[in-house]
């Protein structure tokens, strides 16, 4: 399975969302995909599968419990991907970043006075 066709699914997605922030057991993910996306047990773990056999997550017993995390690779291998596109996007969030350090620099010059308020202000 292709990299886009694994995170082309919003609830693999999701789940890898969740283990982002940390390891998380399968009961814990499938409670909150449960919830989420009005699946069943059964269907969580499929997608916990699919993201396992892929290569995006890693899975280690903790006793009864299965633990499952992030595996970085896979995503560092979309971002490589992406690196031929990214010249679209980034310089006009250069631009951006240019645009906002001179409004910084502009109000740290020239602070608002009484008699010139900022429209925040008024």
């Amino acid at each position: 399975m292709h990299a886009f066709d694994v995170l082309g699914d919003p609830v693999r997605r999701r789940i890898l969302e969740l283990l982002a922030e940390g390891e998380k057991s399968a009961g814990d993910v499938c409670g909150v995909i449960g919830a989420e996306f009005g699946i069943s047990q059964p269907a969580v773990s499929q997608h916990l599968r699919v993201l396992r056999d892929n290569g995006f997550a890693t899975v280690r017993p903790q006793g009864t419990r299965r633990l499952y995390a992030v595996d970085p690779q896979p995503l560092r291998e979309v971002d490589a991907w992406l690196d031929t596109f990214r010249r679209f996007w980034t310089p006009p969030l250069h631009a951006l970043a240019t645009e906002l350090a001179r409004g910084r620099r502009e109000r740290r010059l020239h602070p608002p006075t009484d008699d010139h308020p900022t429209d925040t202000e008024e």
